[in-house]
C-alpha cells in the first residue's frame, strides 16, 4: 500500500513539474486559474488524504520566499484536519472584515440602523425658518444624493421657503480622525482609502462613502480635451482637465487622481475619438463638507433660500435642537452585502467606530477595536496571538493566525446572526455581482462553483481566502489560507487559493 502511494505521489510531482514549465501567455488570465482547477481534479483522485493533497499544492514554487498559513477544520466538530503554519501570525488583508462583521452583528445586531437628521435651533414663522439648519450624520455610509433631495422636499412640504441662519454640518458623532493609523498616504486619494466621517455621502448604491464618481468620455473630434463628468454634481471638488483628444485607433491612457490634501482632481492623458468610457471613484477631502455642499444644492433646487448670513459651518447641533426630518439606513444585515461581497473598506471602518460609540460612547478606532477584540475573544480567538489596527484590513500591521480565523468561523456557526453572516460572504463562480462578489470570476466550475463561500483579501504582497466549503461527500469544512510576502502576480497566488478550495470541494473522506 505504501509503495502504491509513493508511486502515485511521485507521478503527481512529475505532472506538476511539467505543468510549471509550460509557457503561459498571460498568467493573470482566468484560463490559468481554470487549468489549475482541472489539474487538481486529475491529480487528487484516489485515496489521498487532505494533508497529502495539501502537501502537493503547497509545493508550488510561486510560494517560495513567502509565508503561507493554511488551516482546515471540520465544521461540525471544530477538529483541525490540516494545518501548515497555522499558529503563525500573518496579515489577513480583507479577511479582517470577517472579524469586523462578526463583532458588528454581535454588538449592534442584525437589525441595527444608522440615522441621519436635519435639525434646527430656531423656530418657523410662516415661510421663514428663523435659526440655523443642521445636517447631522450618525455614521450612515449609505446616504445618497436622493436622500438629501428628499430632505429638501420634506422641508418644503413643511412650508419652509427661506432660512435666516446658517447651514451647518454636524459630524461629531465620531471623532475627527479621518484616516486609520496605518493607511498609506498613496491610498488616500482613492475609494479604497476614503476618509471616515459620521456625516458622509455615497455616489451610488455600491455605497463607497466619501467619494465621487469621475467619468471621462471622448469628444467628437481629435482636438481639444475629453469630456469630464462628476457624480453627484457638486462644486465641492474641482476638476483639472489636462486630457488631450487623439485620433481614433490610438491608445487610450487616462488617469484620475485627487491631489493629496485638497479637492483638486487631476484628470490627464490621451482619449481617442470613439474611445471607451473611463470611470474612477475619487475620495474627497473632508466628507462632511461634501455632504453639506450637495444638501445646499438640493435646497436650492426646491426653491429654499438662505437670507442674510448664510455661510456654511461645522459644529455640533445644540441639545435643544428640534429634528425636522430624518432617515434611517437599511439594517446591518443588508449593509453586510455590499460590505462583504464587494469588500468595502469604508464600511469596515464605519462599523468599527460605531461599535466604539455604542459600547464606549466614543466613536474612535481605538474604542471600536477594543470592542472587536472583546467579541472575537468570545469566539475563540486568542488575544495573545492577534494584533488589530483597523476594521477593513488595509493595514499591513494587522496580524492573526489561520488557526484563529477558522476558530472564529467555527464558533460563529452557533450564533443566531450566523445566517446573515454567511449570506454576506462571496460565492464562488456566481456571476451576479451581489452574490458572487469578489469571487464571481473565480472557481467558475463544479465542484467549487456555488459551493465555496469565502472572504477574499488582497493588499501588496498579501492574498487571503477564508470561509466554508462542502466536500464531495457532504462533509462541511472551514478553511483559512493566508499567503504573505509573495512577489509577482496576484492572479498566480489566487490560483493556488482556488486550487486548495477546489480540492476541498472535490474531496471524499475514506471510510
Amino acid at each position: 500500500m505504501k509503495s502504491k502511494t509513493f508511486v502515485k505521489r511521485s507521478l503527481l510531482f512529475l505532472l506538476i513539474a511539467i505543468v510549471a514549465i509550460i509557457p503561459l501567455v498571460n498568467q493573470d488570465e482566468p484560463l490559468f486559474i481554470q487549468a489549475s482547477d482541472e489539474r487538481t481534479e486529475m491529480a487528487f483522485s484516489g485515496d489521498m488524504s487532505i494533508a497529502e493533497k495539501m502537501e502537493v499544492i503547497l509545493e508550488n514554487n510561486r510560494l517560495d520566499g513567502g509565508i503561507t498559513g493554511v488551516t482546515v477544520r471540520h465544521a461540525a466538530t471544530g477538529e483541525i484536519l490540516f494545518a501548515e503554519n497555522g499558529d503563525i501570525r500573518l496579515h489577513p488583508a480583507s479577511n479582517m472584515k470577517l472579524l469586523t462583521a462578526a463583532a458588528a452583528l454581535e454588538t449592534l445586531g442584525a437589525d441595527y440602523r444608522f440615522r441621519t437628521e436635519v435639525l434646527t435651533d430656531g423656530r418657523q414663522r410662516g415661510e421663514v425658518l428663523l435659526g440655523n439648519l443642521y445636517l447631522k450624520g450618525k455614521g450612515d455610509p449609505t446616504l445618497l444624493k436622493a436622500d438629501l433631495d428628499q430632505f429638501a422636499k420634506d422641508l418644503k412640504a413643511q412650508g419652509i421657503r427661506n432660512i435666516k441662519g446658517r447651514l451647518i454640518a454636524d459630524d461629531t458623532w465620531y471623532d475627527d480622525v479621518r484616516l486609520s493609523q496605518d493607511l498609506n498616504w498613496s491610498d488616500e486619494p482613492f475609494y479604497t482609502g476614503a476618509q471616515v466621517s459620521a456625516l458622509t455621502l455615497s455616489p451610488n448604491e455600491d455605497y463607497d462613502a466619501g467619494t465621487v464618481i469621475v467619468e471621462v468620455t471622448p469628444a467628437k473630434k481629435a482636438e481639444g480635451k475629453a469630456l469630464v463628468n462628476v457624480s453627484p454634481e457638486t462644486d465641492y471638488v474641482k476638476i483639472v482637465n489636462r486630457t488631450k483628444m487623439v485620433p481614433a485607433g490610438e491608445t487610450k491612457k487616462i488617469s484620475i487622481e485627487r491631489e493629496h490634501g485638497s479637492n483638486r482632481i487631476i484628470v490627464e492623458g490621451d482619449m481617442p475619438v470613439g474611445g471607451t468610457l473611463s470611470r474612477s471613484w475619487a475620495s474627497v477631502w473632508e466628507p462632511a463638507g461634501y455632504a453639506l455642499s450637495v444638501f445646499r444644492k438640493a435646497l436650492e433646487e426646491q426653491g429654499i433660500k438662505f437670507v442674510g448670513r448664510s455661510e456654511e459651518a461645522f459644529e455640533s447641533a445644540p441639545e435643544h435642537a428640534q429634528v425636522l426630518v430624518s432617515k434611517d439606513s437599511m439594517p446591518l444585515s443588508e449593509l453586510l452585502i455590499p460590505f462583504m461581497k464587494l469588500s468595502n473598506n469604508g464600511h469596515g471602518e464605519v462599523l468599527t467606530k460605531e461599535m466604539g460609540k455604542v459600547v464606549h460612547s466614543e466613536g474612535s478606532w481605538d474604542k471600536g477595536l477594543e470592542v472587536i477584540e472583546d467579541v472575537v475573544m468570545e469566539l475563540g480567538v486568542n488575544q495573545d496571538t492577534i494584533l488589530l489596527r483597523d476594521g477593513s484590513g488595509m493595514s499591513h500591521k494587522n496580524l492573526i493566525p489561520s488557526n484563529d480565523l477558522t476558530q472564529l468561523l467555527f464558533e460563529a456557526q452557533n450564533k443566531d446572526w450566523f445566517p446573515a453572516f454567511q449570506q454576506s460572504l462571496p460565492v464562488a463562480g456566481v456571476t451576479e455581482r451581489l452574490v458572487g462578489g469578489t469571487l464571481r470570476n473565480r472557481m467558475t466550475t463544479e465542484p467549487a462553483k456555488g459551493n465555496v463561500t469565502a472572504k477574499t483579501g488582497s493588499i501588496t504582497g498579501v492574498s487571503t481566502l477564508s470561509g466554508y466549503v462542502t466536500s464531495l461527500d457532504g462533509e462541511e469544512l472551514i478553511f483559512s489560507i493566508l499567503i504573505n510576502n509573495y512577489l509577482g502576480s496576484s492572479g498566480n497566488i489566487q490560483a493556488i487559493e482556488n486550487e486548495i478550495a477546489t480540492m476541498l470541494a472535490g474531496h471524499e473522506f475514506q471510510e
